[in-house]
Parts: C-alpha cells; sequence; structure tokens
C-alpha cells in the first residue's frame, strides 16, 4: 500500500492547492510508516518514525520547534507542532477514531501560528491511513 493507492480527499482541487508536491511526499512518508509499524500505537512512535523517513529521504524538518503565541500583542504561552517538514507544512500525527472538525479547526490555528501555508492531519489509528490536507487561505 502506499499514497497513490488512495484518491486524494480534494481531487480535481489539487492544482489550487499549495505545496502539492510536498504533501503528497509526506503522505508517501506516512504510508511507509505506518506499513512497517502497522496501527493504533502512540501517536509519539508515528511522530518519530515520520522523522526517521524524513531523514532517510532528505526532507527538511523541524520536530517540536516553538512557536510564541501574542493575545493583543502580549506573550500568553507557546505552540509547539509535533512536525514542520519542507519548511512549509505543518504535520500532525494522530491516532484518533476519526478526523473531525476539532482537528481541522486546531490545524487552521496552527497554520495562523506558525505562519505556513499548509497543513496535513495524519491519522495513524486504523489499518488504512487516513489523511487531511488543511489549507489557511485569508492568511494574516
Amino acid at each position: 500500500m502506499d499514497a497513490d493507492d488512495f484518491p486524494d480527499l480534494h481531487a480535481g482541487k489539487m492544482e489550487a492547492w499549495p505545496c502539492k508536491e510536498e504533501t503528497h511526499t509526506i503522505i508517501g512518508c506516512a504510508f511507509e510508516v505506518l506499513n512497517e509499524l502497522g496501527h493504533g500505537l502512540n501517536e509519539k512512535l508515528y511522530e518519530n518514525s515520520l522523522v526517521v523517513e524524513f531523514k532517510r529521504r532528505s526532507i527538511a524538518f523541524d520536530q517540536q520547534r516553538n512557536f510564541e503565541v501574542l493575545y493583543k500583542g502580549e506573550h500568553v504561552g507557546e505552540f509547539i507542532p509535533d512536525l514542520m517538514a519542507f519548511g512549509k507544512v505543518v504535520v500532525d500525527a494522530k491516532c484518533i477514531d476519526q478526523i473531525t472538525d476539532h482537528e481541522r479547526g486546531q490545524m487552521l490555528n496552527y497554520l495562523r501560528i506558525t505562519r505556513l501555508p499548509v497543513g496535513l492531519i495524519l491519522n495513524f489509528k486504523h489499518a488504512r491511513l487516513e489523511f487531511e490536507r488543511i489549507v489557511l487561505s485569508n492568511r494574516k
């Protein structure tokens, strides 16, 4: 099984999506990890396995990079995404029943904070990888 075995969730709209090639490559890495580890393990194991796969494929990435969160110009804390790949894509490894509006909303906030154009939610809970690309259309 690999990324080509699954149709894109947004078929027909791919040309309009930024980071199309990068997200396709990341999804390929996720399939490789799922095929090797199996499904339903701890999220951190998938995150760390993606790091190994990124290194093997010479993909630029950051793991657990800190981002300052401001409220009305005041520092209120930090956000630390699991992974960022290619300097453009926030990658969130999950092991949940299904991707819901909760995860989509979280990813939109992650994109606002990081100011990156695309997020990728990867769900390793089941034998069949579930993934969604999220694009923040009105970046500030």
